[in-house]
């Protein structure tokens, strides 16, 4: 949610933000109900002060006239709870409508519809072909099923379509992954985190998927919860509703959970292997820190080379892409997708994503800072994948398969499977 203020003082900068996102919200709407509401409260705040000095001239008058200033008075009193009434309607209008209004992007942020209008950065590494192997190429899902990584067709008969149970050496492989991140962000000074992964509606509208992207989480409408699609939303929402000392900023948390998402509208889409599934383990990053542009901006850079950190310990060719307006989102000023090469798919695909948010999940979850001069300032957010496996599996198997069927393991993963050095 942006500030309303925002609003009022640059409503055409609004309005292209909504155009540039491709939102559906009409702003000039937003403007007149806030303009209703303040009517309602001046009128308010000037009838509670009228009546309030009825009050002192009925206790001073003499009896005789008190029954006529107490019939004035009771006009007072009906017309303040018409103006009660009126303003809870035109409050709860206003927020449904400021809760659907974009971030302004930042301006160098690229203009586009969809991903067609992501822009590449950078390329690192150098990209396998099936053609560059030699040999017979096989996609992970026939590298899994011989070697028994996982089972595609128990998963479904456990839990449906998009479900998979990972064995053995895979289920090692999904795990050293997560350790190997894990224990990247606690060697830099992270603090790592516990979270609950069902969490309340409120808390998932303060991050900023509700309203708009509720058909894409799970519901446990009984009791009015939610799983996670990330931990983003607990860890950014852990400090929600407190105001912090300036000093305790930037607070730098990272949290593994599993992550639990419907793929609505994703029918037919990606229905071959790890890629596109319901449920997953991921390490996430989220920095809470001042309301300062260029802090969050340093902040950014941090989390995104967090995640080319990793993806070169893991020797994977990947490639940096800065997220157009059409594709990042409603709440993001701006966006960094990591895409891996897979060879399967031959192509570069996204497994990790770096946004900032300045104040906009901050002022829904009243996630506030005092700052060096004792006033009350909204936080700025930002978060980052670190790893979420096992998509990384895809690349990992494919670019690591050798002529004989078998996998070899990146030197960095090793120790975390307990020597292993290849699968086969």
């Amino acid at each position: 949610m942006i500030d309303i203020k925002v609003i009022r003082e640059k409503p055409d900068l609004v309005k292209k933000a909504v155009v540039d996102k491709g939102m559906n919200v009409d702003i000039d709407r937003v403007l007149s109900v806030d303009a209703r509401r303040r009517e309602l409260e001046t009128e308010f705040n000037e009838l509670r002060h009228e009546q309030k000095q009825a009050g002192e001239k009925i206790a001073q008058a003499p009896k005789e006239q008190k029954a006529e200033l107490s019939k004035a008075t009771g006009q007072l009193k009906g017309r303040i709870k018409q103006i009660e009434e009126e303003r809870a309607r035109v409050d709860a209008e206003l927020h449904e409508l400021m809760l659907l209004v974009p971030q302004i992007p930042h301006p160098d942020a690229p203009i586009g519809p969809d991903e067609s209008g992501n822009v590449e950065i950078r390329q690192v590494g150098k990209p396998r072909t099936k053609a560059d192997f030699g040999f017979e190429f096989k996609d992970h899902v026939e590298l899994g099923t011989r070697l028994k990584l996982f089972d595609m067709e128990r998963g479904v008969k456990l839990a449906g379509s998009r479900n998979y149970v990972l064995a053995g050496y895979g289920s090692m492989l999904h795990e050293a992954v997560l350790r190997l991140a894990w224990d990247m962000m606690v060697e830099r000074g992270w603090t790592p985190l516990t979270v609950p992964v069902l969490v309340s509606e409120e808390l998932m509208i303060g991050t900023g998927f509700f309203p708009l992207h509720r058909d894409e989480v799970y519901l446990a409408e009984r009791d009015e919860m939610c799983l996670v699609g990330t931990s983003e939303v607990p860890v950014t929402g852990l400090h929600g509703d407190e105001i912090l000392e300036l000093d305790e900023l930037p607070k730098k948390y990272f949290a593994r959970s599993t992550c639990f998402r419907r793929e609505a509208g994703a029918a037919g889409k990606d229905t071959r292997g790890l890629y596109r599934i319901h449920y997953f383990d991921k390490l996430e990053e989220v920095v809470l820190c001042a309301a300062d542009p260029e802090e969050s901006a340093k902040h950014h850079a941090e989390i995104l080379q967090n995640a080319e950190d990793l993806l070169q310990a893991l020797e994977l060719p990947y490639r940096v892409v800065e997220v157009c307006t059409g594709d990042m989102g409603q709440s993001k000023v701006r966006q960094y997708d990591v895409e891996t090469w897979m060879p399967s798919r031959e192509m570069y695909s996204e497994t990790h994503s770096a946004s900032r948010y300045h104040d906009f999940q901050a002022r829904r979850l009243k996630l506030r800072y005092r700052d060096a001069d004792g006033r009350v300032r909204v936080c700025h957010t930002l978060n980052s994948t670190v790893v979420a496996s096992p998509r990384i599996l895809i690349p990992l198997l494919e670019t690591n398969q050798n002529e004989d069927g078998s996998v070899s393991i990146p030197a960095a993963l090793r120790k975390y499977m307990h020597g292993v050095e290849r699968i086969g």
